[in-house]
């Protein structure tokens, strides 16, 4: 592709990224504080067995939603402004619309006919298998609603949203645990009813209506959202054996208690990091789009915005991965302290996986997401493999390890792996910055370790990053200044 040189409309771009990350902030941010807070309410309200039972349910719900709907959300963000330039939304948005129903029925006759088999695979009761398959319906509308919502660059709306559906879903399941006595299933009832009224909100929020109108489905616009759609889930599956199948290795080995460590051990770390790490790739993907839909070239902007990345995610992880047994102890229960051994795999997992958000950006632009399937692919199986010979030699040890190698192997792919002019440029002075702030900052750690013994763990954490970021603060505005594009 012949990149187009315009500086004017590359920096209203990136002016516009960092406006709408604002507007995303308090939805980040709220939802990193929601997803804090579930770990301690949700393992002091159930046992080691219900809390693995949520667990496991939660990974089937996810892995469901990859076959069968999290797609149609995507490539609706994906070609949502090139069917805005061609003027044609109604009868795409009818396509997508159809291709989701398609997807639920196609679901709930598989889920029929294969019960027996799904049974045994996930190794949960009947009626929370039955509560997951209903729950699919108003969470796949919410995902495609939601994503439509990102192309539309509604952020506030988005950010409410988001919010709203957070903390209704806390207040319910906790409502339904203490009032009804539910156990797990408490949470999953009180995802569907908060779910289902966030997909009310998103309809007016993102305007369907006035849009929509039911119209013949275009088969043309049917193979390029398939093209792009299907593998992205493929990806998004091998991801979920990265991340999710663990659970389900752990559940067969050793039982829902155990399942529940890792569910813990996952709880205090993906889901919270990369909500907060979201906050820069959920502002800046649909203008990157945009831009490269404009045959601008989005290279310099993507490797700008991988070094505010690092700078952001590095040190939190560190230092996470540090004191991962006073991280564990504040934010979980006591019986579930074990986890804590989990906190620094699943932390640098989750480091190297969010990095790909910029290094996979390459296939999705030029809609060769094909090439992120095999590498993730690849990358699911080893790690399951590993799981599959570590666990039962070194339990959760075990997980971790398998869990971080399938990260790292993944992140490496993508970065040995490059599409012809979509190379990075590496954000070295971002990176030189960091490993020299890093020096007082582990002085401040020493110090700590010998003569601050009475000091909360939690606050030599706080202490520990204020000092980086200050530090590196001082040496961009003094010895190594940022460039216009560092």
């Amino acid at each position: 592709m012949e990149y187009i040189e315009n500086k004017e409309l590359e920096e209203k771009e990136v002016k516009g990224i960092f406006t709408d990350m604002l507007k995303y902030a308090p939805s980040k941010l709220c939802g990193m504080f929601g997803n804090v807070i579930t770990v301690p309410i949700y393992t002091g309200l159930f046992s080691t067995e219900q809390y693995g039972l949520y667990t496991v349910s939660i990974a089937m719900l996810s892995f469901l939603c990859i076959i069968f709907s999290d797609w149609v959300g995507l490539s609706g963000l994906r070609f949502f402004r090139h069917h805005q330039l061609e003027k044609d939304l109604p009868k795409y948005l009818t396509t997508l619309v159809a291709m989701l129903t398609i997807n639920m029925s196609l679901m709930f006759g598989l889920s029929f006919l294969f019960r027996d088999s799904l049974y045994s695979f996930f190794h949960i009761p009947f009626k929370y298998f039955m509560a997951v398959l209903v729950l699919i319906i108003p969470v796949a509308i919410r995902a495609l609603l939601s994503q439509l919502l990102r192309a539309q660059l509604k952020s506030v709306s988005y950010s409410l949203a988001t919010i709203v559906n957070q903390f209704a879903t806390i207040f319910l399941a906790v409502f339904f645990a203490k009032f009804f006595n539910m156990g797990a299933a408490s949470i999953l009832l009180g995802m569907g009813v908060a779910i289902s009224l966030i997909d009310i909100l998103l309809l007016y929020q993102c305007d369907i209506i006035k849009i929509f109108k039911f119209e013949k489905i275009e088969w043309k616009f049917v193979f390029p959202i398939v093209k792009y759609g299907i593998p992205v889930a493929a990806t998004s599956l091998s991801a979920w054996l990265i991340t999710q199948s663990n659970k389900f290795i752990m559940n067969g080995i050793s039982g829902f208690s155990k399942a529940a460590l890792v569910g813990v051990g996952y709880g205090l770390t993906l889901p919270i990091l990369m909500t907060l790490f979201a906050m820069i790739t959920v502002a800046a993907i649909p203008r990157i789009y945009n831009m490269y839909e404009a045959k601008i070239d989005v290279r310099p902007v993507i490797s700008r915005f991988l070094g505010y990345y690092i700078l952001t995610a590095l040190p939190i992880i560190t230092v996470m991965s540090i004191f991962n047994v006073e991280y564990t102890q504040a934010f979980a229960n006591a019986k579930f302290a074990e986890a804590s051994v989990l906190v620094p795999y699943f932390s640098f997992g989750v480091f190297f996986l969010a990095m790909t958000d910029y290094t996979t950006l390459q296939y999705h632009l030029a809609n060769k997401t094909h090439y992120e399937f095999i590498m993730k692919l690849v990358s699911g199986i080893i790690g399951v493999i590993l799981n599959i010979i570590l666990i039962p030699k070194m339990g959760l040890i075990g997980v971790g390890i398998g869990t971080f190698s399938a990260n790292f192997l993944y992140c490496l792919f993508t970065i040995l792996f490059i599409l012809p002019n979509f190379n990075l440029k590496f954000p070295k002075y971002t990176t030189l910055r960091i490993l020299i702030s890093t020096i007082p900052s582990a002085f401040v750690y020493y110090w700590f370790k010998n003569f601050g013994a009475d000091i909360s763990g939690m606050i030599q954490m706080i202490t520990i990053l204020v000092t980086f970021y200050i530090v590196y603060a001082i040496i961009k505005l003094t010895l190594i200044k940022a460039s216009d594009r560092d």
